[in-house]
């Protein structure tokens, strides 16, 4: 079983990674139902508080989890990325999935994050708005897309309104879904279209019948 490692803490903006690890523990549709499950990660063994107002024990500390053991690192936004150093430690930890070779996932206020520990300045990304990473001082603004999500060489940034997007790119960095049936996901959740699911249903068994 692969796992996907959420960081969780005081104010994370709880919304922001909730599709993905719903889709994530969720066999159904998968491409490989039941391969995929996700650990949340925090930077001590007590309970966290989402913005939402969630309480959160985090099943692993940083002490406990390394990218070999690790699909993906996902970073929710929340409060304090742009000038907290209690999110550092993650910050750097992002740092060594990439030199790994794993993929990061990082949204709203996460990316600013990244750019202060440099991880945007030759990549491209985006994030809520370019203004919002110059004031890290930062040196990646030629690489700023403004996109609702960015995915290039196993880095993911979104801005903190592009949940849904985010989580499509992430589907497809790890391969959760085939094509036909992330579109039906994507269209499902982006656009409301009820007609998606039975879409989404039929891709998913097609897919299983054909490997």
């Amino acid at each position: 079983m692969d796992t996907v490692h959420v960081y969780v803490y005081d104010g994370y903006a709880d919304w922001e990674p909730a599709y993905l690890m719903a889709g994530l523990q969720s066999p159904r549709f998968q491409r490989e139902p039941g391969r995929w499950q996700v650990r949340t990660v925090g930077a001590r063994d007590e309970p966290v508080r989402s913005m939402g107002g969630l309480h959160v024990l985090p099943d692993l500390t940083w002490d406990d989890v390394s990218p070999a053991d690790s699909a993906m690192l996902v970073l929710p936004g929340g409060e304090g990325w742009e000038d907290d150093p209690r999110h550092d430690p993650a910050a750097r930890q992002a740092r060594r999935w990439l030199q790994a070779g794993k993929p990061v996932a990082a949204i709203c206020g996460a990316t600013a994050g990244l750019a202060r520990q440099g991880l945007l300045d030759q990549r491209p990304h985006t994030s809520n708005a370019a203004a919002y990473l110059r004031g890290t001082g930062y040196a990646g603004g030629d690489h700023y897309r403004d996109e609702p999500a960015v995915r290039h060489a196993g880095l993911i940034t979104a801005g903190g309104m592009s949940a849904v997007d985010f989580t499509r790119e992430v589907f497809a960095e790890l391969g959760v879904y085939d094509d036909a049936a992330l579109e039906a996901w994507y269209r499902l959740y982006k656009d409301g279209d009820s007609r998606a699911f039975a879409a989404l249903a039929e891709a998913a068994e097609q897919s299983r019948v054909s490997t």
